[in-house]
């Protein structure tokens, strides 16, 4: 058995008193293109901060490619929320792909002739090397989340996290998305996906990690998006139920479910 790009066992991860993840364990196999889902507040970004080590889990360990994570950070990289960006900044879509080199690259020397190759093929992945000399904040939000995309793959990443990269932008931009999404899991990267619309969940993703918490499910997205599974998690609020297929059985029939009580109920 092949080891799983992503592996979380029994984390659990705390704000002060109050647990935002609560012995949450799962794989992910490489290659494969993984959405997160949860209602607000239920620990999807906490779970994207564990995985990329800006948050210490009080219990449990996250493994990437069968090492501790601390010991492999320079094959994960993050693409942050719209957003969280200074977007008036006085930098070009070039300098931004050229980031993702800034840690193989000494203090002491700048950007070598292979650094700058390496930056524009990423920029060539997501389809972005005719705006290089285009300041940042000019772009469209899908373009910008295309080139923070091709920093992130610059930087030799194998896993790549990104936190709603389809917030705001219209329906074309997020085809555009995508297909750069599709296209990077082809060359053999490992994505995990905060998304937010269960409706083009099924569609976009090979596997479903859906989270208030703890763990309720995680598998294909036919035993995922089941509605008694959903009706539970989000407590019956969203329409999108009756227009979701019955065709698998829910994840907690396959086994695939760490599920409990709300914790907010007593």
């Amino acid at each position: 058995m092949s080891t799983p790009a992503i592996k979380v066992q029994n984390v659990t991860v705390s704000y002060g008193p109050t647990p935002a993840l609560l012995d949450v364990s799962f794989e992910v196999p490489s290659g494969q293109l993984v959405g997160i889902i949860g209602p607000n507040g239920s620990g999807k970004s906490t779970l994207i901060k564990t995985i990329l080590g800006f948050k210490k889990p009080d219990v449990g360990s996250v493994e990437l490619f069968g090492e501790p994570a601390d010991q492999v950070r320079g094959r994960v990289a993050y693409v942050p929320q719209h957003g969280s960006v200074d977007w008036e900044f006085p930098i070009t879509v070039r300098d931004v792909a050229l980031m993702g080199r800034y840690g193989k690259i000494p203090w002491w020397r700048d950007a070598s002739a292979e650094d700058k190759r390496v930056a524009r093929e990423a920029l060539e992945m997501v389809r972005m090397e005719e705006f290089e000399n285009r300041q940042i904040g000019q772009l469209s939000g899908g373009q910008k989340q295309r080139v923070f995309m091709a920093r992130a793959m610059a930087q030799g990443a194998d896993i790549l996290l990104l936190d709603e990269p389809f917030s705001g932008v219209d329906a074309a931009t997020e085809r555009a998305i995508l297909d750069v999404l599709q296209r990077t899991k082809e060359s053999g990267r490992t994505l995990m996906v905060v998304h937010h619309d269960l409706a083009t969940a099924a569609e976009y993703f090979d596997r479903l990690v859906l989270v208030k918490q703890r763990l309720y499910a995680y598998g294909t997205p036919k035993q995922v998006l089941h509605p008694e599974l959903l009706s539970g998690v989000y407590e019956g609020r969203l329409k999108v139920f009756s227009s979701l297929s019955h065709g698998d059985a829910p994840a907690e029939v396959v086994g695939q479910v760490k599920e409990s009580k709300d914790p907010t109920e007593s």
